[in-house]
């Protein structure tokens, strides 16, 4: 992969050479490969055709959480989050231990760790948030909670420079990934004064399906604004809102 420099930037294919833009800027790369066929049916390709199936697997798993919480992650995403999520969850079914390679499921893998996953690297919870907070799942009710207590904001949250104001959210889905579905529901605070006198007790709970035997994952996020003449905008059009993974329950 080349990077291509100069005023003309080039798109397509040329002999050889394919021309494209991506995230990192005009790219080029030859074209090549082995042919599918090849790769589909030759025994050679084995181990290939099983990576291949259980890439697929994280694929569309990534794209079941993306759309549960997808209320949530646009306002707290950063470009490389598909890509990110997808390595994540290749790791995640490496660890099952249950079924045979190349049929490995997120599901039966340790979906444990996906905790901390942040899915803004511009704005990490983990480097922004720092009043303690507890989670709570109930499955038999399907209750699931978030609780923090009385804490000052700008003693306990790292805004960005423009922060006037915040709110704390959170979300929580089940994820049926063998039908590439999902149950999804949220919660947020009011719009609160970032400044240095302590907030209420926070309580923020949603109700999932009771009894449910599917993963459930749990995000918290904190987005910010910015108060102009009595009117709240979102704070650098959401780029330093924070989204992470904090609690994933399996049973």
């Amino acid at each position: 992969m080349a990077r291509q420099t100069g005023i003309i930037k080039l798109k397509g294919t040329l002999g050889d050479i394919s021309f494209y833009k991506s995230s990192d800027g005009h790219l080029a790369r030859t074209k090549g490969g082995v042919d599918a066929n090849r790769i589909a049916n030759d025994p050679a390709f084995q181990r290939t055709r099983e990576n291949g199936s259980e890439f697929g697997r994280a694929g569309k798993g990534g794209k079941v959480i993306r759309n549960a919480i997808r209320v949530l992650l646009q306002n707290a995403k950063d470009k490389r989050v598909v890509s990110r999520l997808t390595k994540a969850l290749v790791a995640v079914t490496k660890t099952d231990t249950t079924n045979a390679r190349g049929a490995r499921t997120i599901e039966d893998g340790d979906m444990s760790t996906l905790q901390g996953f942040e899915f803004n690297l511009n704005g990490k919870l983990g480097a922004t948030l720092f009043a303690p907070y507890t989670t709570a799942l109930d499955r038999a009710t399907g209750d699931v909670e978030l609780n923090l207590a009385p804490f000052a904001p700008s003693v306990r949250i790292a805004g960005p420079i423009g922060t006037t104001h915040f709110k704390i959210v959170t979300g929580a889905a089940e994820l049926d990934f063998a039908n590439e579905a999902s149950n999804f529901e949220s919660a947020e605070t009011a719009i609160l004064p970032y400044d240095s006198a302590n907030t209420a007790a926070i309580n923020l709970a949603v109700a999932l399906p009771a009894g449910s035997a599917l993963p459930i994952l749990q995000v918290i996020g904190i987005e910010f604004y910015q108060e102009v003449n009595g009117q709240m905008y979102s704070l650098k059009n959401g780029a330093y809102n924070a989204l992470s993974i904090a609690n994933v329950d399996t049973q």
